[in-house]
């Protein structure tokens, strides 16, 4: 049965109005990439919204009734959710070649501003993304660089085996092709400061529930971002943090942060864990993509 993520959300975002998705299925390198998608002309901004690990279009779902009225596209990224291929040979650089093409695609589409927001890991994916085929805005939830080794000591299962991962999953290779457990190779009790919301996610086979190949985990571990931070002028940043993330505290993505040279935000978001779920941040977040959504639009008119 399909987790309700929504259930896990204030009352005031489940009584929001909810663009329904119909569901497209994009054939991308042999690949069948299942994208939520809502169509609306009269939106004024576009966005593109990127799962991280143990995520789906989904469960990122509810989080569109904050950016309303806008139009949307969300895929599940391989290895997740109903998208099928990749299988064995499945790579984190994979994934950052669809989310630069699906920007890029949603770009061409029509002259409106495109937003692309990332979370979780899925922040330095859509980093990459937009260095790479542009966009009018960036939000993420957080920037982990995982060239540092407190950030790979954070995002593994056990502090020890991110620090060394790069010696440690290179002398694997062989073993790429090997599918494990999720919640064996990240911190899935640390999606939220919820019980129920961790047990949820771990349950889910589509999410945080499902198996990853070993060479994802160790293209992931080694990769670098597509620009550095000093170099990337594609557009404003906005970057939406918990802040009582568990996982992946704020101090891990303000040094990457910091160093951006676009026109940049912070935003802490009070009470919120890794997955934020909680007021006051979850009100905080809904008002911080309110005026970035304004910005965006009335800075290309």
């Amino acid at each position: 049965m399909a987790v309700e993520y929504l259930e896990f959300f204030p009352e005031w975002v489940r009584k929001a109005e909810e663009p329904r998705p119909d569901t497209h299925w994009w054939q991308w390198r042999g690949m069948r990439i299942r994208l939520l998608r809502v169509i609306d002309p009269a939106a004024p901004v576009k966005y593109v919204v990127l799962h991280g690990a143990g995520g789906h279009a989904r469960m990122l779902w509810p989080y569109v009734r904050l950016v309303a009225p806008a139009e949307v596209v969300a895929p599940d990224m391989p290895g997740y959710g109903l998208t099928r291929g990749g299988g064995r040979g499945l790579t984190y650089d994979m994934w950052v070649d669809l989310a630069a093409e699906l920007v890029r695609m949603e770009r061409e589409r029509d002259d409106r501003p495109v937003v692309v927001l990332g979370a979780s890991i899925g922040g330095m994916l859509a980093y990459s993304a937009v260095a790479r085929s542009g966009a009018d805005g960036l939000v993420v939830t957080c920037l982990l660089d995982v060239r540092d080794a407190d950030a790979r000591a954070a995002a593994a299962r056990f502090g020890w085996m991110g620090r060394h991962a790069a010696p440690l999953l290179n002398g694997l290779r062989v073993l790429d092709g090997i599918r494990l457990p999720i919640r064996w190779l990240g911190r899935v009790s640390a999606m939220s400061n919820r019980e129920d919301l961790n047990a949820a996610v771990a349950g889910d086979r589509l999410g945080g529930g499902g198996r990853i190949p070993l060479g994802f985990l160790r293209s992931y571990m080694t990769s670098v971002p597509e620009v550095e931070p000093e170099e990337f002028t594609a557009c404003p940043v906005l970057m939406v943090h918990p802040g009582a993330d568990r996982w992946t505290p704020a101090e891990l993505s303000r040094p990457f942060f910091d160093r951006l040279a676009v026109e940049r935000r912070l935003v802490i978001l009070d009470g919120c864990g890794h997955m934020p779920v909680e007021d006051p941040g979850l009100r905080q977040m809904a008002d911080a993509l309110r005026t970035f959504n304004t910005d965006v639009a009335s800075s290309r008119t």
